[in-house]
């Protein structure tokens, strides 16, 4: 089942309520609930443990593993509540606080699903139930911004983010948009980021490029630089070059630079989003999006120094 667009979610996208664009040490409430949703989705809800041994192992399957692997008898929390291994597995992905420990469930929980479920043998699954199961887990954990998903091929939870690229180029780059001055490339590049987590991947780019043409603008305009409104990429860029945003004496050092910023992500919303994709329907691949998004974040940041070093001369 794929996500619905409530209400209350196209609201809370609009007001920009995301501090951070990824998480990895924190699993939230509702999503927990969301992977619960799926797990009986596919392996079977309570009543179907209650009347079916096929579910009974597959649950206590994961149960019995995990237990072996932590050395304890029971999962955490115990409780009176605790009646099988299908309650022991709920509860402890639903309150259990070591988010890895719940990542384990979920990898175990998605192995015995792609082993069980895709035959009509088992409660009637099919194969495209199994990956619609694991394309909606990746979805969600996309949409409450947790860097992680299901790698199908490999078997595994995978991060889908690299932890240096994270913290040494986004979260600077959010840092220095919090300066009020950066407020319009803020909103754009907070948007990139809500319309690749939410598989809006075009609308991505869009923005990608709008808040790199914005940081632009905003350098110029506090320098009092002059450039037409309707500038756009290329023209932005040659004129942060020509005022020496980058002084002319590193410019040969620089010139892998010019090139992405010129033709990576700009080149990459005019290719694959911004003009007539024709008779055919262009895809855009989620990683060709993150990439994007992690050159407009590294393009950010590296001009909002540039711009302060020009500032002290």
């Amino acid at each position: 089942m794929r996500p619905v667009a409530l209400f209350s979610r196209r609201q809370s996208e609009q007001r920009g309520e995301s501090v951070d664009v990824l998480r990895y040490d924190d699993m939230p409430q509702p999503l927990r609930v969301q992977i619960l949703h799926i797990l009986n989705d596919v392996l079977g809800s309570e009543r179907a443990y209650d009347s079916r041994l096929s579910v009974t192992n597959a649950y206590g399957a994961i149960v019995i593993t995990l237990r072996r692997e932590y050395g304890v008898f029971e999962l955490p929390p115990t409780s009176r509540y605790v009646r099988n291994t299908f309650s022991e597995l709920q509860q402890f992905i639903q309150h259990e606080a070591n988010v890895e420990h719940v990542l384990d469930a979920v990898e175990l929980a998605c192995r015995v699903i792609n082993a069980q479920g895709r035959t009509a043998a088992y409660l009637g699954r099919s194969s495209a139930q199994v990956d619609a199961a694991f394309d909606e887990l990746n979805l969600r954990f996309k949409q409450h911004g947790v860097g992680y998903r299901y790698d199908a091929p490999s078997a595994q939870i995978v991060r889908i983010d690299s932890e240096l690229m994270h913290s040494e180029v986004v979260k600077p780059a959010l840092a220095l948009l919090a300066d009020p001055v950066y407020r319009g490339v803020q909103e754009e590049f907070l948007s990139a980021y809500e319309h690749y987590r939410h598989q809006r991947p075009k609308e991505a780019l869009v923005d990608a490029l709008k808040s790199l043409e914005s940081m632009a603008k905003t350098i110029a305009d506090k320098h009092g630089w002059e450039y037409s409104p309707k500038a756009t990429a290329k023209p932005l860029l040659d004129l942060l070059f020509e005022k020496e945003l980058i002084p002319a004496l590193w410019a040969s050092q620089y010139t892998g630079l010019r090139s992405m910023l010129e033709s990576g992500v700009p080149s990459a919303r005019n290719r694959l989003s911004g003009h007539g994709q024709g008779s055919e329907v262009v895809e855009v691949p989620d990683h060709f999006v993150a990439f994007a998004m992690h050159q407009t974040a590294a393009a950010i940041v590296f001009l909002a120094y540039a711009e302060r070093a020009l500032q002290r001369g």
